[in-house]
């Protein structure tokens, strides 16, 4: 795969120094490969998105929706091949994988309702003062770099292309270099559209291309997500330019399980929010609250629970959990295995890597883990479950707070008015009562504290690609 980079409308092969290579996680070996970017070629993509632009932009928002229809219908007539490359690049299991199709699809479709909703003409102001008009219009930000991370490589670029298109924005696209397959489908499908040249663009590569475009000064946004570490990165480039940024970066997120609660829903709703995509999210319920009326009868439970995960090669055998996506990940994950016995954790369930090739890793969980605990604080993006108890609604609501992170949070409980209550004095982004972690595009996405800043999905999600003009004349 030499030609894996779409350039102001056509396919070229990459001119950088780095090869990459493209593994499959379940067997831990390589089954593709392709030539980085070159910074040349990342300007060659900001000088076809800007060249693109003027005329993008003047499209009318019925005819962007159109285009964004288009999308969400290619995406559906390519569902096998996508849903199988995700499993096979990312080792999710099907489900997985067919649920993020369809999280993407969906996000095509809502945008392009959105975009059908935009105003055609100028919104009058009413002013107190007597002697002027005003008129307010919203128009694209300009040409935007979307960084996206390869825990879920469709569904982000997804997020983040949809609205940018259907604000009249034009793109560079640079997708995580340990998944990069699946974004290609965004080219083909620009292709087969007939979207104008330079309004989207794809260029792969590792850090130095992702460098390359978050420093490049003919961008008017960035949209990022990923690590915190990056991010910062990302923050200090987009700083050096005054331009705006989005960044969903990384998390610690508590569930909080009240005694009230039917202790085998708690256990479902805990063990899909540690152990779906195998932990790789950044949403992750890694924290559990657990009161302690219900801890002694829920922990045995849940742990049972972790064990009977059937966990394997999701092409070859019918599982609820695959590998991690990439050695890196392996590896770390397997460090903090190491942590937790140098810090005396008590392990209830998994704590180990499994003996069998690939990068597969043990749901786990570690009971009574001290708030000082490295596991406890840090974000180790993997089937890795803390457990402390609370006594009182006060002592849950502190300790899930008491994090520097602040995506989302779980609620479990059977008092509404308390779940509810609860979930109003989180400080994070999104809070589900009694659920997994549905997450639909009407809604908005993003976090407190060191989770990032702004907003996607929903009307916010479109409004970050948005800036408001305000035209005033005087009538004298």
């Amino acid at each position: 795969m030499t030609t894996s980079h779409y350039i102001a409308g056509r396919w070229v092969e990459g001119q950088g120094s780095d090869c990459i290579s493209v593994n499959d996680p379940a067997l831990g070996q390589p089954f593709a490969e392709l030539m980085a970017a070159s910074a040349a070629q990342v300007d060659q993509a900001v000088a076809a998105a800007r060249g693109a632009l003027p005329a993008w932009k003047a499209t009318s928002a019925s005819e962007r929706a159109g285009y964004l229809r288009g999308f969400a219908e290619q995406l559906g007539q390519r569902r096998e091949a996508l849903i199988s490359v995700q499993m096979r690049n990312n080792g999710k299991p099907r489900h997985e994988a067919e649920i993020d199709l369809d999280d993407a699809i969906a996000t095509f479709n809502y945008y392009a309702e959105l975009a059908a909703q935009l105003p055609s003409k100028n919104r009058e102001v009413p002013l107190a003062a007597p002697g002027f008009t005003a008129r307010t219009r919203l128009e694209p930000v300009g040409v935007v770099g979307l960084i996206v991370p390869w825990n879920f490589p469709l569904v982000t670029s997804a997020w983040k292309l949809a609205p940018a298109l259907a604000a009249g924005c034009t793109v560079v696209l640079k997708p995580s270099e340990v998944t990069p397959l699946v974004e290609q489908a965004y080219g083909q499908i620009a292709d087969a559209l007939g979207l104008p040249a330079g309004v989207l663009n794809i260029v792969n590569g590792k850090a130095e291309t992702g460098a390359a475009l978050s420093n490049h000064t003919g961008l008017d946004k960035l949209s990022f997500t990923g690590s915190n570490s990056v991010g910062s990165q990302v923050m200090r480039s987009a700083s050096a330019q005054c331009r705006p940024v989005t960044l969903e970066l990384g998390g610690k997120s508590a569930i909080v399980v009240f005694d009230d609660c039917d202790v085998d829903q708690a256990v479902a709703w805990i063990v899909a929010g540690i152990t779906w995509n195998a932990g790789q999210m950044c949403s992750a319920t890694s924290r559990l609250l657990v009161q302690d009326g219900i801890a002694d009868t829920l922990l045995p439970r849940l742990q049972a629970a972790l064990e009977n995960l059937r966990v394997g090669n999701p092409l070859t055998e019918e599982v609820d959990m695959g590998p991690l996506t990439s050695q890196a990940q392996w590896l770390k994950v397997a460090s903090y295995f190491a942590t937790a016995r140098e810090e005396g954790l008590q392990c209830l369930a998994g704590g180990r890597a499994l003996d069998r090739d690939g990068w597969f890793v043990s749901p786990t969980l570690y009971a009574d883990v001290p708030k000082d605990s490295r596991l406890w604080t840090e974000e180790i993006f993997g089937p890795v479950l803390c457990a402390r108890r609370f006594a009182t609604e006060e002592q849950a609501i502190a300790e899930a707070n008491d994090s520097r992170f602040g995506l989302v949070a779980t609620v479990c409980s059977t008092d509404l008015a308390r779940a509810e209550r609860v979930a109003d004095a989180l400080e994070v982004g999104h809070v589900w009562i009694n659920s997994v972690q549905a997450v639909f595009v009407e809604t908005s996405w993003g976090g407190t504290k060191g989770s990032g800043i702004g907003r996607e999905l929903g009307p916010w999600g479109l409004s970050a690609y948005q800036s408001v003009k305000h035209v005033t004349r005087c009538l004298g």
